[in-house]
C-alpha cells in the first residue's frame, strides 16, 4: 500500500536512477522507493530540480508545500493522465449553468453542515451544553436551502461555521482560548491546528481528484481562481468536520497536543516539529480507518471516501445520478 511521506529536515530531494533520494544538508542520503509513495508533504526548505519533478510527474506523485509556520503554501500537481474531454466539457457546463452550480454548491454546504451537526450531537450526548449552538446551526442549514445565489449561500456557510466554532472551547474542555477563526496568520493554538489539519485534508482531497477525470480548477461552491485547485476546497468541506475536527478534538482532549507544542513568533503561534509529526501520524491513521459503506456493502477507508465523492460528482455532471454528499450516520 502506498503511503504519504513527510519531510521535516532541510535538504535536497533528487532523482537517483529511477527512484527518489533525500539528502539532508550535511547528512547522508536516504532512498525513497518511488513505487511506495502516494504523495509528499514538505514541512521545511527543500531543493528540487527538473529531473526530480519529471520523475514525480511520471509516477503521478504530488508534492504539498508548507511554510515554517505549518501553513499550506501550494502543491506541485503532476501532468494529468486521466483527463476525458467529455467530462471536462460537462464539468464546465455544470459550472456555467447557474441552477446546476447552485444545486451542487448547496449540497456541499448542507453535507458539511450535517457532519457538523453529527459532531455537535456526539458531544451533546456526552453531557456538554451544546443544544443552543445546535439549534442555531440547524436554523442556518434550513436557511441555506433558500439561498438565491452562490454569494448568499456562502454567507450562510460562513455563519454556520461561526456558530460551530463557538462550540470548540466547550468541546475541548476550555483548554485553550478560541474566540473566532483567524487564518492569515492564525493567532492562537486552536487556529494554528485548524489551519494545519485543513491544509493536510485539502492536499488529500486534491490527491483523490487527480486520480479521477475531474478538473481540479473548476469548482461549484468556491469561485474558481488563478493558481488554485478550488474543487479540492469544495470536496474538503465534507471531510473537515468528519476527519479534521474530530481529530483536533481528540488530540486536545487526550492531551496529545498542548500549549507546550507551540512557540510564539511574529504575533502568531508556530507548531513545533514534534507536534506536527503527531498530527500527521494521527491523520494518516484516521484516513486508513475503515467503515462499512451502506451503499457499497463493503468496508472502505476514510481516504477512499474522498475518491467516492469525486465519482459521485462525475455521475452528477454526466447526468447519471444527482450528487448527494457523504454524511456520517453514527
Amino acid at each position: 500500500m502506498k503511503k504519504s511521506i513527510y519531510i521535516y529536515t532541510n535538504g535536497e530531494l533528487h532523482r537517483k536512477d529511477n527512484t527518489l533520494s533525500f539528502a539532508p544538508y550535511g547528512g547522508s542520503a536516504k532512498s525513497l522507493p518511488i513505487e511506495e509513495i502516494s504523495d509528499i508533504y514538505l514541512m521545511t526548505e527543500m531543493t528540487l530540480n527538473s529531473k526530480t519533478l519529471e520523475l514525480l510527474s511520471k509516477y503521478g506523485i504530488m508534492v504539498h508545500f508548507f511554510d515554517y509556520y505549518t501553513n499550506y503554501v501550494g502543491t506541485y500537481y503532476p501532468k494529468e493522465n486521466l483527463l476525458a474531454g467529455n467530462v471536462l466539457v460537462q464539468q464546465a457546463k455544470a459550472y456555467l449553468d447557474e441552477s446546476h452550480r447552485l444545486r451542487l454548491a448547496r449540497e456541499f454546504v448542507q453535507g458539511a453542515t450535517d457532519n457538523i451537526l453529527r459532531n455537535l450531537r456526539y458531544y451533546k450526548n456526552r453531557g456538554l451544553d451544546l443544544a443552543e449552538i445546535m439549534d442555531a446551526v440547524q436554523i442556518l442549514r434550513e436557511g441555506s436551502d433558500t439561498a438565491a445565489d452562490i454569494s448568499e449561500l456562502m454567507g450562510y456557510e460562513g455563519r454556520i461555521h461561526t456558530a460551530y466554532y463557538s462550540s470548540f472551547e466547550t468541546i475541548t474542555g476550555n483548554k485553550t482560548e478560541f474566540e473566532k477563526r483567524v487564518r492569515h496568520p492564525p493567532d492562537n493554538m486552536m487556529n494554528t491546528m485548524i489551519s494545519f489539519i485543513n491544509g493536510m485534508i485539502y492536499g488529500r482531497c486534491l490527491n483523490e481528484i487527480y486520480r479521477t477525470q475531474l478538473n481540479p480548477t473548476i469548482s461549484f461552491l468556491h469561485e474558481p481562481g488563478t493558481r488554485r485547485f478550488s474543487l479540492s476546497l469544495d470536496v474538503s468541506e465534507i471531510f473537515k468536520p468528519l476527519i479534521g475536527d474530530r481529530l483536533l478534538f481528540s488530540l486536545i482532549n487526550k492531551n496529545q497536543i498542548t500549549e507546550k507544542d507551540f512557540t510564539r513568533e511574529l504575533n502568531c503561534l508556530h507548531l513545533k516539529k514534534r507536534a506536527s509529526q503527531v498530527i500527521a501520524r494521527a491523520l494518516d491513521d484516521r484516513l486508513k480507518t475503515t467503515i462499512f459503506h451502506r451503499e457499497l456493502k463493503k468496508k472502505v477507508s476514510y481516504q477512499y471516501l474522498m475518491r467516492l465523492e469525486c465519482y459521485k460528482l462525475i455521475k452528477d455532471i454526466m447526468g447519471e445520478k444527482p450528487y448527494k454528499p457523504f454524511v456520517m450516520w453514527w
